[in-house]
């Protein structure tokens, strides 16, 4: 889904370190694996609550994608944080960038189609850029940055067919969509003001917060759903795919590509997530769509790139590194 969800880390500033070993698999072949996994997330999503409520998805999906992260953790050697103000702030971090907003898609989802939330959550960038103009004193407006933010509003109504009223569309289902991509925003700045430089690595902040999330919906869920009759096998299986790859493998990826090839190109993967919800909701749900949703995302999309400053993709290798799940979903 779209732009991270995880703390913020300096790189190191030893440059007599030894450099990295260079992966098994070209950055470009990991970007693409990363695209599909995140563009086939809202299908998943879709197929898991054909046969769970939406909150036991999400428990699903963060239980198995914690399992995954704890796993590369035990084999690279990561520590926990130790700071208990850390775990305070990785708690809300897990409520504003994995808890509220994979709920809020899994509840969507029960009324709206699936290429419908994947155009939803591209419309994140626009969010996050029309708060960290408020939030963030480095942030400052300029007139590329409210064009972006003025076409990705025009794109969202198209999406809406605003000029039919509407019509057809579930406005709850679609609010709580638009609601998640918003959240994702309020959680990076929150990150951004408060678990930048605590000393941790971001694969340990990533999967402590991740953790942290599955403790919150194993609240929830027995206060809101039942415990299943039966395990159905193919809803079973896409929330297991939903959380070990999709917020499990997927944050590897991330993690891995924006070591490699910095913060700004790893983000791309955002404009690739709405067009292959789409094609998989289509070819595979056999969703319909018209004329005005297509053409909507590609605007959205246009907003969003313009939304992102000139300077980033020359300052990205200087900025502070983001790993972990983007707003995609």
């Amino acid at each position: 889904m779209s732009v991270p969800a995880a703390p913020a880390v300096r790189p190191p500033s030893d440059t007599s370190a030894p450099p990295a070993r260079r992966p098994a698999v070209d950055w470009r072949v990991r970007f693409v694996a990363l695209s599909l996994i995140w563009g086939f997330s809202f299908l998943l999503i879709k197929a898991g609550t054909d046969g769970y409520a939406p909150f036991q998805v999400t428990f699903g999906r963060l239980l198995s994608g914690t399992a995954v992260l704890a796993v590369a953790m035990v084999v690279r050697r990561e520590r926990l944080p130790r700071s208990g103000r850390t775990w305070g702030h990785l708690f809300v971090a897990a409520f504003f960038l994995n808890a509220l907003p994979f709920s809020l898609f899994a509840y969507a989802e029960l009324t709206i189609p699936s290429t419908l939330a994947g155009i939803c959550n591209a419309t994140s960038p626009l969010w996050g850029m029309a708060l960290s103009l408020v939030a963030l004193s480095e942030d400052r407006p300029t007139r590329r940055r409210v064009a972006g933010l003025g076409l990705g509003f025009i794109g969202v109504l198209t999406v809406l067919g605003a000029w039919q009223g509407f019509s057809g569309l579930d406005v709850t289902g679609t609010a709580m969509a638009l609601l998640a991509s918003l959240s994702y925003p309020v959680g990076w700045i929150y990150v951004r003001r408060t678990l930048a430089d605590t000393g941790n690595s971001t694969l340990a902040l990533t999967g402590s917060q991740l953790f942290l999330g599955t403790v919150q919906l194993a609240l929830v869920v027995p206060l809101f759903t039942s415990m299943p009759g039966r395990f159905p096998l193919l809803p079973t299986l896409a929330v297991i795919a939903l959380g070990a790859l999709g917020t499990g493998i997927a944050v590897l990826l991330q993690y891995g590509l924006v070591e490699e090839v910095g913060p700004t190109t790893a983000q791309m993967v955002t404009y690739f997530i709405p067009v292959i919800a789409t094609a998989a909701g289509v070819t595979l749900l056999g969703e319909q769509l018209s004329w005005n949703t297509p053409v909507g995302a590609l605007v959205v999309l246009a907003g969003a790139a313009l939304t992102r400053s000139r300077a980033e993709g020359s300052a990205g290798a200087s900025r502070r590194v983001t790993a972990g799940p983007l707003s995609r979903n």
